[in-house]
């Protein structure tokens, strides 16, 4: 499954990756071959852990890799702002609370509620997809289902 990131995003995952491949990925050999040094391997657990370290390294190396190669980059200045898209700003208002919020919806690899930012495959995300200004989105979720206004769409 393709993930959507800006350039920012993608280019900090390529930084990523090619930190892990040539700094990690050394220094877990290295601590391997120190570890191999001390002696039974049977009874090493220091060797153990490197060994163990090492597989999860490789691991998020695969992991990552994958994510990269099935990124799909997004230029904001080519989005349409007509309706709530990938990359999108949406200021919605919750129908029965009235709170006004804005959110960016943006792939599963850059969503950090923190600073605004949901992920299009959250239930709020699907939920607001698609929609224009003034239409309601009803949103199922575990609290079962609630409405937003959709009060603005920007970039």
């Amino acid at each position: 499954m393709s993930d959507y990131v800006t350039q920012e995003t993608f280019d900090k995952m390529r930084v990523e990756l090619h930190r892990m491949k040539s700094i990690d990925r050394p220094a877990a050999s290295k601590a391997i071959g120190e570890a191999r040094e001390k002696g039974d391997l049977k009874e090493n657990a220091e060797y153990d852990a490197a060994k163990e370290a090492q597989g999860m390294l490789e691991a998020k190396i695969k992991q990552l890799e994958g994510v990269i190669s099935n990124a799909k980059i997004v230029d904001p200045g080519t989005l349409d702002i007509s309706k709530v898209t990938i990359l999108t700003k949406v200021t919605i208002t919750n129908i029965a609370t009235k709170k006004v919020v804005t959110y960016q919806i943006v792939g599963e690899k850059e969503a950090d509620l923190k600073i605004g930012k949901i992920s299009a495959s959250s239930p709020i995300g699907k939920g607001l997809l698609g929609k224009v200004i003034g239409e309601t989105a009803e949103v199922q979720t575990p609290n079962g289902v609630i409405k937003f206004k959709i009060e603005n769409i920007s970039i």
